[in-house]
């Protein structure tokens, strides 16, 4: 009999890994189901004679039938393909929900998606989707065997949607929720654009200056064999490094830059300090901070109004926070809540988000009304996020343009001073020999 592992949720949101014995993946589904958790991934486990075949470079034999097919799908190289790009995705969301608020049924509507689906992904994952409901799995538990493309909010909500009936609801919020997301996302990109490619500029015309046109004054001055100023031989020296050494210059950067990456992304400690820097930093700290509160907002508040229990939803509110310091004050609500306590005092401690927020979701518990009062708060700070993106590009143009002008005003003021030197000098000396 094959042996299936699985990983699923308990009623508290917590997950859970396991390993079960059963003749198909359906029945592994329910077994896990009948176990009380919501299975989130289900997959065979990998069996000794196909890894054998593995080594001698021999696939092993595909299995017949409809079901071996449905477990087929499941097989996948790590690194390469599944993803879809949000706004495909969202497409296929807003699409889906008007088809089955049209009274279609769902997996009619998935077939007819497929069919029109111009992304190869997709595509496949539709078919794949259509298959598993036909195998007698639901749609949540179809979508959560494809966890890059869907992630534990889009399983969430819409498993909540299937229990209380109200699947097409639970899809336009969900497309709204990602068109809302994308759009914060264009904005933040939109503002980041411009100084980067001032910078981008910048280190152009630097080493453009450095390479070629600076050794040509170096030149010059050695000709005169005339003692230049500190800060010409500063500009200079970093021109001759710049020139003969520009490949182990920038692979040095590279490397770099690689090494800060891994220190963020392999380290908590790493990830945790710049996810705080983030928060803090000049100009841009404000407009991160506002994006990840309207993040958590709406995220929370979605979950909660299509019914996803409060424990749950906090738990994927974490997973999807894209911060370490809003997932490390999620995990302390978590625990407040599970305690039986409010979501407002661990709100507060977390020194994370400003007062109007606590207020509000303060009275939001208060008044029963909790759901509402997130998705306001999230509206509330989108606008915010507009306000402070259009005054974050009003200020950094006018301080890109003074980095561009201070870079290029150096370089020439140094390769010009020994220039001034030398005329004050003759000048001082006509001076002289006209009063003898």
């Amino acid at each position: 009999m094959p042996k299936y592992d699985y990983v699923a949720l308990d009623s508290r949101g917590a997950e859970t890994k396991g390993s079960i014995e059963v003749a198909s993946q359906n029945e592994a589904i329910s077994r896990v189901k009948e176990m009380g958790l919501f299975p989130t991934k289900i997959v065979e486990a990998e069996k000794a004679g196909d890894k054998g075949a593995a080594k001698k470079g021999k696939a092993p034999a595909k299995k017949g039938g409809k079901k071996g097919g449905a477990m087929n799908f499941e097989i996948k190289i790590p690194g390469l393909g599944g993803g879809v790009k949000p706004k495909v995705l969202t497409t296929f969301t807003r699409q889906l929900a008007t088809l089955v608020d049209a009274g279609l049924p769902l997996l009619r509507g998935l077939r007819v998606l497929e069919k029109q689906e111009r992304n190869a992904n997709l595509k496949k994952i539709l078919g794949e989707l259509a298959m598993s409901i036909e195998g007698g799995s639901t749609f949540s538990e179809g979508l959560a065997q494809h966890p890059k493309v869907f992630n534990k909010l889009f399983v969430n909500m819409v498993k909540a949607g299937e229990l209380g009936g109200v699947l097409e609801v639970v899809l336009k919020r969900l497309a709204e929720f990602s068109e809302k997301a994308q759009k914060i996302k264009g904005k933040v990109k939109a503002a980041l654009f411009y100084p980067v490619a001032v910078l981008i500029v910048a280190v152009g015309i630097m080493i453009l200056l450095m390479c070629f046109v600076v050794p040509k004054f170096k030149d010059v001055f050695a000709g005169m064999g005339m003692k230049l100023p500190g800060f010409t031989l500063l500009v200079l020296g970093i021109s001759e490094i710049i020139k003969n050494h520009i490949l182990e210059t920038m692979g040095a950067v590279v490397v770099a830059v690689i090494l800060f990456m891994l220190v963020i992304n392999k380290t908590k400690l790493g990830r945790f300090l710049w996810d705080k820097f983030q928060l803090k930093m000049p100009a841009l700290g404000p407009v991160v901070s506002k994006v990840a509160i309207s993040r958590f907002s709406r995220t929370l508040g979605t979950l909660v109004t299509s019914g996803v229990p409060i424990l749950q939803a906090l738990t994927i509110v974490k997973e999807t926070a894209g911060n370490v310091v809003i997932s490390n004050a999620i995990v302390k609500i978590h625990e407040s809540v599970k305690e039986g306590e409010t979501i407002t005092a661990p709100l507060e401690g977390s020194g994370v988000f400003p007062p109007m927020v606590v207020s509000m979701v303060d009275v939001g518990e208060q008044t029963g009304a909790m759901p509402e009062m997130l998705l306001k708060i999230a509206d509330n700070y989108d606008e915010e996020v507009d306000n402070a993106v259009s005054a974050m590009t009003s200020l950094l143009e006018p301080i890109m343009i003074v980095f561009l002008a201070v870079i290029v005003g150096s370089i020439v003021i140094a390769m010009f001073l020994p220039l001034i030197s030398m005329i004050s000098n003759m000048s001082g000396d006509e001076g002289g020999g006209g009063k003898d």
